[in-house]
């Protein structure tokens, strides 16, 4: 009975060898580690650009938008001004108004009326400048 014995607690002590992998240096850890951060930078970078190009395409979009608004606004006023400009409406809108036509003895002629003018001519002349490139300039020019 006593071999029987040994040789089960034999059997139980055998040995496992168990194999450790290597580990990674610690300069090749760094690297990997530097080299993911640099990834991420540049993958940030460029995300980051992509949102600010799409805010300005938003940004070009609602411009644009108010601009169409605005033109058209624009449109419309100008249609108003020459509804309100045309001759026979400002005919209707003096009459109401109270204003008459002259008689042509309510009309006094100026016979002095070409002095008058080269007067005025002369007055528009003086207001006329040279500048420094020799152009010459009215007040009513920039």
């Amino acid at each position: 009975m006593e071999q029987r014995t040994e040789q089960q607690v034999k059997a139980k002590e055998t040995k496992r060898v168990v194999q450790r992998n290597k580990t990674l240096p610690l300069q090749e850890k760094l690297l990997y580690l530097f080299t993911v951060a640099i990834c991420v930078v540049v993958a940030g970078l460029i995300i980051w650009r992509y949102a600010q190009i799409y805010e300005m395409n938003a940004n070009i979009r609602s411009i644009e938008q108010q601009i169409a608004k605005l033109e058209a606004e624009n449109s419309i006023l100008k249609q108003k001004v020459d509804a309100l400009s045309e001759p026979h409406r400002m005919l209707e809108k003096a009459k109401e108004l109270g204003f008459v036509t002259p008689e042509p003895d309510q009309v006094k002629t100026n016979k002095n009326k070409a002095a008058a003018d080269s007067n005025g001519q002369a007055a528009s002349k003086s207001t006329e400048t040279k500048t420094a490139s020799g152009v010459k300039k009215t007040k009513d020019q920039p």
